[in-house]
């Protein structure tokens, strides 16, 4: 079977890493064009583009995939590229453009997708953040036949995972991204001996996972200390969650919640264990912190560097 692949960060490198162990002939990668990274801001390929470029696959960077949009020539060297391969399936996974009709249409098997959620649940951009913000239980990998709409797709394969009390976007990130690679492989095998079948998702549950924007890092501390830590593991390691502090813009990477009251944002307790601040019901006990420029630190060392008192306040970042 021969596969189109397209994708662009770690989690969909994974995937074509294990479909290349696989055997299955990828002649043809569609990534996201290079971005300025670093201080330097010089140009970098995608995690995809590198292990494609590695293994001898050709790559394309369309800036958009519409023929009637703003970048029609990509487009059409796109659609000349794709018909050239003679691709059965494309496998698609966290790519970052929307494919319109005539990519779903051209490879006979239509296009699969590796979506980070238990669809219909967490549909959209951002399914491994969100579900850990909610505080679900579970999440997991869902093998999709793409469609017109927002993952709406008839489902091929799920399988689910347990989020664990400190899980972070990372590590569930990592996790995802192993499985997704495995349910890919699987399915693209179901499928090349007629084992697959295609369900309808549930009307019911249906959830949408909207981007992150940065603004979200910003802490309310008169939100719950329950619901504030699971912001915090949501946004680690991006946008990563923030407050600020005598001056100075605060990173905030671990903290648990603990039984105390005050004023939403007040320092309550500092101790070798951590920096207690109260939020809108209970407190949230701040054990990893990272000044700007600084490294992310057990709350002993920042507080070496930063002494901090009760009484003082974190207060939310201005947008």
């Amino acid at each position: 079977m021969r596969l189109a692949f397209a994708g662009t960060p770690e989690f969909a490198e994974v995937a074509l890493a294990r479909l290349h162990a696989a055997g299955f002939d990828v002649p043809l990668v569609l990534t996201q064009p290079d971005r300025p990274a670093g201080r330097g801001l010089k140009l970098n390929p995608s995690p995809v583009k590198a292990f494609a470029q590695t293994n001898g696959m050709a790559v394309i960077q369309p800036r958009s995939l519409r023929l009637d949009g703003k970048y029609p020539d990509d487009a059409a060297q796109a659609r000349e590229a794709l018909l050239s391969a003679q691709v059965d399936v494309m496998v698609v996974a966290a790519y970052g453009l929307i494919l319109p009709q005539w990519v779903l249409d051209l490879p006979p098997r239509g296009c699969l997708n590796i979506h980070g959620s238990l669809l219909p649940r967490w549909r959209g951009a951002a399914p491994i953040h969100r579900a850990i913000e909610a505080g679900d239980e579970r999440t997991g990998i869902t093998i999709m036949q793409m469609d017109a709409g927002l993952d709406t797709g008839d489902m091929l394969l799920a399988e689910s995972v347990a989020i664990a009390p400190d899980e972070t976007t990372d590590t569930l990130h990592d996790r995802l991204a192993a499985l997704g690679g495995r349910l890919i492989v699987e399915a693209l095998e179901l499928a090349a001996c007629g084992g697959l079948q295609p369900a309808p998702q549930p009307a019911e549950g249906v959830s949408y996972a909207h981007k992150i924007d940065k603004a979200e890092a910003a802490i309310d501390w008169a939100l719950p200390a329950a619901a504030i830590e699971r912001r915090i593991r949501a946004f680690d390691s991006f946008p990563g969650a923030t407050a600020q502090l005598s001056g100075e813009v605060i990173k905030l990477w671990r903290a648990r919640a603990v039984n105390a009251s005050g004023a939403p944002g007040t320092v309550l307790a500092v101790t070798d264990d951590g920096i207690t601040v109260a939020c809108g019901d209970a407190a949230l006990q701040l054990t990893e912190l990272q000044r700007p420029g600084g490294k992310r630190l057990p709350a002993r060392q920042f507080l070496q560097g930063k002494p901090v008192q009760p009484g003082q306040v974190f207060a939310a970042v201005a947008g």
